[in-house]
């Protein structure tokens, strides 16, 4: 039974291969991997806007993060709305929720 879905691999572009030490990988390897660096790099905001609820579901940019991050112009198939992180700097924060635009910005 061929592999589907989430569990299909999937071409990565070059930064995102380097991060994963892979040029293919499932999105489901890729997001744990992604997740692994995060937590244990110590990532996840303890604030955002100055508050301490939901702080851990955003994600500080680090320079290794950062890479991946600015790779990130998508737009959404469903809504339209765009997700930029072109102009992200190191420091700022991206929702966890956006890690998925994250990898589909960053596979072929």
């Amino acid at each position: 039974m061929a592999e589907v879905g989430l569990s299909k691999p999937v071409t990565l572009k070059a930064d995102l291969a380097a991060f994963c030490g892979a040029k293919t990988l499932p999105r489901t390897a890729i997001t744990q991997k992604l997740w692994d660096y995060i937590k244990a790099n110590k990532l996840q905001a303890t604030k955002e806007n100055g508050k301490a609820e939901g702080a851990g579901k955003f994600i500080v940019a680090d320079a290794k993060l950062l890479k991946l991050f600015n790779n990130t112009k998508v737009k959404s198939k469903s809504t339209g709305k765009v997700t930029d992180f072109t102009g992200l700097k190191e420091g700022q924060t991206i929702s966890m929720l956006q890690l998925a635009s994250v990898v589909g910005a960053n596979i072929e």
